[in-house]
């Protein structure tokens, strides 16, 4: 149901729908270059009109995410240079900067839920340290991918978790405080344990420097994130204008992180397309599945099920990417957290908007005032939805 009936919502549909029609009648004719900005307006108007529907409005940031993603595919050629500026130079400074503003969220008031919970913390830490490390090495292995696009594989699976699943816990009416326990210790063992997992699983298929890698994941997440835990105790409340902004920030500054990694491995993507596609989607799905499933097995409340899961099966692609891009091997290792930072947010987002309309088994149970647990409706989470890794 569209909400209030907005013409902007309905004109995106319209628009939507012509572009598409245009996009098929232009793909026959063979004339592909003009499609491929049919196809992109499509799926941008397609983001508009769904901000007017209730149940899918949660979607609209992932269909633009794929209309960046067809773009690049597409017009690769305007993607990775700049006269004679090579844009994946920005991708370590944007890392860093959604990394601060991560920092800037961020108290030591969140890690205090660490003491009132260790054990679903720890639950969700070796789950996702272990599940979706070796889950990555099997897939890698089974599909028998070239090393370099195996190695990316492996490197998406040894990466902390993603941002964007604070949002989607949220979203899933899910146990946020711990979401992001799971979250902000994943990212400060990242730089140990990633080199770690990496060397381990990954060093049959691509040469691993442990110590470079963990001085790279030291500078894009350790130093920024202290400097936003510092500025967050220091100058809290000081800018409500910088609490507004950094959402965008980090929407924006990944979605170019993915057009730029998709456009430099454009031709290997091509090659392999179908079936890493497939390979991603068993990596993310399967983090789900075994991420919830243990939880149920250990006797986990319904809520930190749905969190445990979500923190499993989202990882940090953009980490991912700029540790790609400091081996110099973005076109190859890049690609597999490239596809995965796209797919994970159709996957989380459709997931999340599952649980959202289906309260958690102990919602109906219980009723004492000691129940404290509040459900917003879905729209509210709008605000929250730049934190996407």
């Amino acid at each position: 149901m569209l909400l209030n009936n907005k013409p902007l919502y309905k004109g995106g549909l319209v628009m939507a729908i012509a572009c598409a029609c245009l996009y098929l009648f232009l793909t026959l004719r063979g004339l592909h270059s003009t499609a491929g900005w049919c196809l992109v307006l499509c799926l941008l108007s397609t983001a508009v009109a769904v901000r007017g529907h209730r149940l899918l409005r949660g979607f609209s940031y992932t269909i633009t995410i794929l209309a960046a993603v067809c773009m690049a595919l597409y017009y690769p050629q305007y993607f990775v240079y700049v006269g004679s500026f090579r844009l994946s130079g920005l991708t370590i400074p944007l890392l860093q900067l959604i990394m601060f503003g991560m920092g800037t969220e961020l108290s030591m008031n969140d890690f205090s839920e660490v003491m009132k919970s260790p054990k679903k913390v720890m639950v969700g830490m070796v789950g996702h340290f272990t599940i979706m490390p070796f889950l990555g090495f099997g897939i890698a292995h089974l599909f028998n991918f070239p090393g370099e696009v195996a190695a990316g594989i492996i490197l998406i699976g040894c990466s902390p978790s993603g941002l964007a699943s604070n949002v989607m816990a949220y979203l899933a009416k899910a146990n946020l405080a711990l979401s992001v326990c799971v979250t902000a210790l994943s990212t400060l063992l990242a730089p140990v344990l990633t080199p770690l997992l990496m060397k381990l699983l990954g060093g049959t298929y691509i040469e691993v420097h442990f110590w470079a890698m963990l001085w790279d994941i030291a500078k894009i997440v350790l130093l920024p994130i202290a400097a936003g835990l510092l500025f967050n105790y220091f100058l809290y409340g000081r800018f409500p204008w910088l609490d507004k902004a950094m959402p965008f920030v980090s929407m924006a500054g990944i979605m170019f992180i993915i057009i730029i990694f998709i456009a430099a491995g454009r031709d290997h993507l091509l090659q392999v397309g179908a079936l890493l596609l497939l390979a991603v989607f068993m990596h993310n799905a399967g983090g789900f599945f075994i991420g919830y499933w243990l939880s149920r097995l250990l006797g986990f409340p319904e809520r930190d099920c749905r969190t445990i899961s979500i923190e499993v099966g989202m990882q940090n692609g953009g980490l991912a990417s700029g540790l790609a891009l400091s081996m110099g091997k973005m076109a190859t290792v890049g690609l597999a957290p490239a596809i995965f930072s796209s797919m994970m947010n159709v996957t989380g987002s459709a997931l999340a908007s599952w649980w959202h309309y289906r309260l958690p088994e102990e919602a109906h149970t219980d009723h004492s005032p000691d129940n404290n647990t509040h459900y917003e409706p879905i729209a509210t989470a709008d605000n929250r939805a730049g934190y996407n890794g």
